[in-house]
């Protein structure tokens, strides 16, 4: 769910914002995974995109190659088609990635009842006592834990998505990429056989720590992009993830009613499927876009920058990105500062969202498959009709007005009583979140050279990424101990102070 917080912008130009939409999981956008050398742009590379199964780049024809020269048309055609590939694994990806979205209320109340591992009990244990101090009704629980695991899950992304970017920038997008989405189909596969809350952490261990390649399919983007066609690249994985978030979850709400499991083991086995044939037709039709003699020389220059995107000095400090005057670095450290903060607490209230209308709503399985389906509609109807059309300078304006209606969205949600109060709501944390991410990468993206725009659009994904780490479990404490109400109430009214930082931009 994290994701749609993290379907970001384009790359070293001004982009337009509807090139990203608001999600998860988690998570979510590097355009690459280190910065861009001085003159290392399209317009002088060279064309790698030959007949004979070359990788392929992003620029002009080698003109040493007279012979052997593709005409402009075929180099858009073979671009168009590797986009057209990458869209349709990302499409792949979320279908099954989103299939759990519904059905995480369900699951941690069936393990509170049949977990033979003994882990949940362990936990609970632990838990006990405080709650017995603070009078916290026992059927919060499984919210708590579900906090856990979402802050999990994101901090291992956190943690792993620069990890996995270094490495392709030294080995290749295509075997870094092909490893991420056996990764997704081995946690798939040990969901199917999740009989016990152990397993199930497990699953979402090895799914965390190998989700990586959303962010690679950035870094795809980018290769095979040119600098006036890199926001249509860009705005495809938008789409993909409102197809995603749109239909995932109600295609695993309806597998759910099949078989006996309680852990939905039909819905993994259709995700695993999903995820088998991703890696199937990524095998078979995908290219290589990173040449050889674009690849950095050793993992351990990679890895250094790596620990630069994960170290919350350099983040919140930007100190990766060089060259910039003091207050051009002061207003882009401001910039940084409300976009995690207004992650944190987006992230958090996103991931308790399932948790209110179970609790408070009595939605099952399908009905919270209905509800994603809406908001991911809304989304993108938003994002496709609205958040692209707006005039560059006007990010800001409307960044305001995105955090101006997350305010109510979030009141409404976590205190109405009946579906009417409670859509009212949805409506306008969808329309509010559309607006966000979208508005503040892109006034992000105006800053630093463009040689630096690379590092800076990482350290920015990186320090969303930090934010849904620590959103979902800071979040899930606080319904757990407060209530549903008493939670959303204050975490929209701390809107207002990404709203207020965001004045001094």
């Amino acid at each position: 769910m994290n994701c749609w917080a993290d379907c970001g912008l384009t790359a070293a130009t001004r982009i337009r914002p509807w090139a990203a939409c608001e999600c998860v999981t988690k998570e979510m956008a590097t355009l690459r995974s280190g910065p861009r050398i001085a003159g290392d742009t399209p317009s002088n590379l060279k064309l790698e995109n030959e007949v004979n199964g070359k990788p392929i780049g992003g620029a002009e024809t080698d003109s040493s190659l007279p012979d052997h020269k593709i005409s402009s048309s075929n180099v858009d055609k073979e671009r168009a088609k590797m986009q057209a590939i990458m869209f349709m694994s990302l499409i792949l990806d979320l279908l099954g990635f989103t299939v759990i979205l519904p059905l995480f209320p369900a699951l941690l109340d069936y393990y509170s009842k049949n977990d033979t591992s003994g882990l949940y009990s362990t936990l609970l244990t632990w838990v006990s006592t405080f709650q017995h101090m603070i009078g916290v009704p026992s059927r919060f629980h499984s919210v708590l834990f579900g906090g856990l695991l979402g802050s999990l899950f994101s901090l291992l992304q956190f943690l792993a998505s620069p990890i996995t970017g270094s490495l392709s920038d030294v080995y290749g997008r295509k075997p870094v990429f092909i490893c991420t989405l056996i990764g997704v189909a081995a946690s798939y596969g040990i969901w199917a056989v999740a009989s016990n809350f152990a397993v199930f952490v497990l699953a979402r261990i090895v799914g965390g720590a190998t989700k990586g390649n959303v962010s690679l399919a950035y870094s795809v983007m980018t290769d095979i992009s040119t600098e006036k066609s890199r926001a249509k690249g860009m705005a495809l994985i938008g789409v993909a993830f409102s197809i995603g978030f749109t239909i995932g979850p109600a295609i695993g709400a309806m597998f759910s009613r099949w078989g006996s499991s309680g852990w939905f083991a039909a819905s993994a086995v259709y995700a695993l499927v999903l995820a088998i044939c991703n890696i199937v037709f990524f095998c078979f039709f995908f290219r290589e876009t990173l040449p050889e003699t674009k690849r950095k020389a050793s993992v351990g220059s990679g890895l250094s920058q790596a620990w630069e995107l994960i170290h919350p000095r350099s983040l919140f400090s930007f100190s990766p990105v060089k060259g910039l005057e003091k207050e051009e670095r002061a207003k882009l450290v401001q910039l940084g500062r409300v976009y995690f903060l207004y992650l944190f607490l987006y992230s958090g209230l996103e991931f308790t969202l399932t948790f209110v209308t179970h609790h408070k709503h009595s939605y099952d399985s399908m009905a919270q498959g209905r509800m994603f389906s809406y908001l991911g509609l809304v989304m993108a109807l938003m994002q496709g009709g609205y958040v692209r059309r707006i005039k560059d300078g006007s990010e800001k304006a409307m960044a305001n007005k995105g955090l101006i209606m997350m305010i109510p969205a979030f009141i409404l949600i976590g205190a109405s009583e009946t579906n009417w109060g409670l859509y009212t709501g949805l409506t306008l944390y969808a329309v509010g979140s559309s607006m966000m991410v979208p508005c503040l990468t892109a006034l992000a993206s105006c800053h630093g050279s463009e040689s630096q725009k690379g590092t800076l659009l990482g350290i920015w994904r990186s320090l969303g990424a930090l934010a849904r780490a620590v959103g979902p479990v800071v979040t899930s404490i606080g319904f757990w101990s407060l209530g549903a109400q008493t939670c959303y109430v204050i975490g929209g009214l701390s809107m207002a102070f990404p709203l207020i930082l965001l004045q001094s931009y």
